[in-house]
């Protein structure tokens, strides 16, 4: 692998010399309302040159790590198996090399690839998730492959008691009821994040899903799927600062849709989240 020509801002290292790796799944051929999350991961990148590398929340550098960002996978849009294998394949590749992969979606499917290719290493490993959605049904318009079916899909191979969700806010009725017995999941906010951290402690694998439209409207509009009464970014950094208690070994931001954002705050935002995130990670 090599690195790419545009690359996170601090994240061009070589391969093997990083500590984690950076790629993009530009893919989102699922999305059940308004697409555009395929353009997420160059937007990002472009922006992230607005920003420092030195995080004053987390007292950490980008600069003091070895990261690198290898680019965009190429996705065969509207095959939603094939693009996972591809996603799988890549994540494999960087968790076999003892690094950490750090994937920019794209829609929420993306991540599937990512979490079966890192439960595949780890099996103990357990799945932190944040979003507005559930993600729990079955099939979404007959498709079991959806955005919409995510973390049920994760969870037909992780099982019970491994998966945990967060600020969820929307979602069928039987979602909530089916996660009653098959996921933890904490509606709207996060109080009961730092306890389970500590359950969880250094010794377990974590593998992170965070969907931004878990961020209110107010301050995140660029999503496909906005949905009021979210977390503001605030919160979101208490979030990733409580997360560095954990032994993360892989991670991902899902679902900036830049396009519907004018303002580019939404961007703005992932991009601070994403260096955020991975300083937590390291």
């Amino acid at each position: 692998m090599h690195s790419n020509i545009k690359t996170f801002i601090g994240c061009d290292s070589k391969f093997k010399d990083a500590e984690l790796v950076i790629f993009g799944a530009p893919f989102d051929s699922t999305t059940s309302f308004r697409p555009g999350t395929r353009f997420a991961a160059d937007f990002i990148r472009m922006d992230s040159y607005g920003l420092e590398t030195y995080s004053p929340y987390q007292d950490k550098d980008l600069a003091d790590y070895a990261l690198i960002d290898v680019g965009n996978l190429d996705l065969p849009f509207g095959n939603a198996e094939k693009s996972l294998e591809i996603i799988e394949e890549m994540a494999c590749t960087i968790l076999t090399a003892n690094k950490k992969p750090f994937l920019i979606g794209g829609e929420h499917l993306v991540s599937l690839g990512a979490i079966k290719a890192s439960f595949e290493k780890y099996p103990n490993m357990v799945l932190l998730h944040f979003d507005a959605h559930t993600d729990l049904r079955d099939q979404y318009m007959g498709e079991s492959l959806s955005h919409a079916a995510v973390i049920r899909r994760a969870w037909d191979f992780m099982g019970d008691g491994r998966i945990n969700q967060f600020c969820i806010r929307s979602g069928e009725k039987w979602e909530f009821e089916w996660a009653k017995s098959h996921t933890f999941l904490e509606k709207f906010t996060y109080s009961t994040l730092k306890n389970r951290v500590q359950e969880i402690g250094l010794e377990t694998p974590c593998y992170v899903t965070i969907d931004l439209d878990v961020l209110d409207p107010s301050i995140f509009s660029g999503t496909g799927t906005p949905e009021p009464g979210g977390i503001f970014f605030h919160e979101i950094i208490d979030i990733i600062k409580l997360l560095s208690g954990l032994n993360i070994i892989g991670a991902d931001i899902v679902e900036l849709s830049p396009h519907y954002d004018q303002s580019g705050v939404s961007t703005a935002t992932a991009c601070k989240v994403m260096r955020e995130l991975l300083l937590s990670i390291l």
